[in-house]
């Protein structure tokens, strides 16, 4: 009896050994099916916080971010103190980079972003993953954790440890360091949803240009339910501004002033009158395009010239200008933003005021082993600006880099435009110098 006994006990142990031993994948096998889920990919959505320590102060960011195959994308990234939104989209038209709050947009072919890594994007997190054969991975209760390569547009981003749920590989949390193993970033999911559903418009331009701000905007099918339809109908509607049949035609692309800007680099912009609703200096049906070309010395002391062209309406017939003129003197001032970086062995010049068409701006002088200005300015009048460049992630936003041997970049935070223009800057220090005013305030 005895005998029998002790021969069940080692068979029982032996069988938890093997069932153990079974629910344990090592990392090869995970990676495997990591390359399952990526070939399968069809859409998801995720929801987090994006917590970066690149200045002085961490800074907090809401992320949203949505993907339909085979390249639809939408990224949405909100200074969770200002309540400020930035979205990049991806659609058939091209990609854009939107900031709603200020009616300005930029438009580009690119094929961002299969060029370049996202830390809130799952098939940048998962490729980092596949592609480093030197990979550290651990596991926890709940989730996979790889420790592997970090390949992002900032050099100074080293290394990034991933968190993977063990149920679907949705990613869970994302810590990136530098060389030195300070985390500068961290990303952490509260959902994310595989397979979702989207309404057919989630990844339109003029939709997420109106109904950005709208807190009942629906971002995906709510199954056949018709309430969920009237829902969509609804937020749609409201988010032009206009009431039923009073729709705004689409103005054409103008591209002017292309030959170069008080930045180095030239811009043409055209602006759609589905917005119309939005904006109290255009009637319902106007589309008004403007496109400004500026050009200044290079000691930065005189102002450009500006030109305009009015877009055409959809139909062909010209489009009426109905905006009254800007009192300037009534336009919002700001304080001189200096960011608290500058490379080594570059020293600040000097400060110039100048005009930017009707907006007030400023342009800081930087000068010795690299050379570069920054132009700050408020703009005040819509723009959709047509750009030959690339999507340059900054981390707290993302800006559009233009030209080749005098490269521009370009971006907004808080209200502000910022072009920063040089021909020998890298970009690595261009994307430091954009970091350094993160959280600044006007002087």
């Amino acid at each position: 009896m005895r005998r029998f006994t002790w021969v069940v006990a080692l068979v029982m142990v032996c069988l938890s050994l093997v069932v153990s031993g079974c629910g344990k994948k090592d990392a090869g096998s995970v990676v495997k099916e990591l390359d399952g889920v990526m070939s399968k990919l069809q859409s998801y959505h995720g929801k987090g916080q994006m917590t970066l320590r690149t200045g002085q102060d961490p800074q907090e960011y809401d992320v949203e971010v949505s993907f339909q195959a085979p390249s639809f994308y939408r990224i949405s990234l909100t200074n969770a103190k200002k309540d400020i939104t930035q979205i990049v989209l991806r659609n058939d038209d091209g990609v854009f980079v939107l900031t709603p709050h200020l009616n300005k947009s930029f438009r580009f072919q690119s094929d961002w972003p299969e060029n370049q890594g996202q830390v809130y994007l799952y098939q940048s997190l998962v490729q980092s993953i596949l592609m480093d054969n030197e990979r550290h991975f651990t596991s926890d209760e709940k989730a996979y954790v790889f420790d592997v390569v970090a390949n992002y547009q900032n050099g100074s981003l080293a290394r990034q440890k991933v968190w993977l749920d063990k149920r679907n590989y949705a990613p869970q949390h994302v810590e990136v360091s530098d060389a030195n193993s300070n985390v500068m970033v961290i990303v952490k999911f509260d959902q994310f949803e595989f397979g979702t559903k989207f309404e057919k418009d989630q990844f339109d331009m003029q939709r997420n240009m109106t109904g950005w701000n709208l807190k009942t905007l629906p971002t995906m099918m709510q199954g056949d339910s018709k309430t969920g339809e009237k829902t969509g109908k609804t937020d749609s509607k409201a988010g032009t501004g206009a009431a039923s049949g009073n729709q705004g035609a689409k103005g054409t692309a103008q591209e002017t002033g292309d030959k170069g800007t008080s930045a180095g680099q030239g811009s043409g912009t055209d602006a759609k009158s589905g917005a119309a609703g939005t904006s109290k200096e255009t009637s319902a049906g106007a589309a008004v395009g403007n496109g400004a070309s500026n050009s200044s010395a290079a000691d930065g002391t005189k102002t450009g010239s500006t030109n305009s062209s009015q877009g055409t309406a959809a139909n062909g017939t010209q489009a009426a200008a109905t905006g009254a003129k800007k009192d300037t003197s009534k336009q919002q001032s700001f304080g001189i933003i200096e960011p608290r970086y500058m490379p080594s062995g570059v020293k600040k010049q000097d400060v110039t005021e100048l005009k930017l068409g009707e907006d007030q701006a400023v342009m800081l002088r930087y000068s010795g082993k690299y050379n570069y200005t920054l132009m700050e300015s408020r703009p005040q009048v819509q723009t959709v600006s047509i750009l030959p460049g690339d999507i340059l992630d900054l981390g707290f936003t993302l800006g559009v880099v233009t030209g080749d041997a005098k490269k521009t970049l370009t971006w907004t935070y808080d209200g502000v435009e910022f072009r920063l223009s040089t021909g020998d800057l890298p970009e690595t220090e261009m994307i430091k110098v954009a970091q350094a005013v993160q959280g600044e305030i006007g002087k």
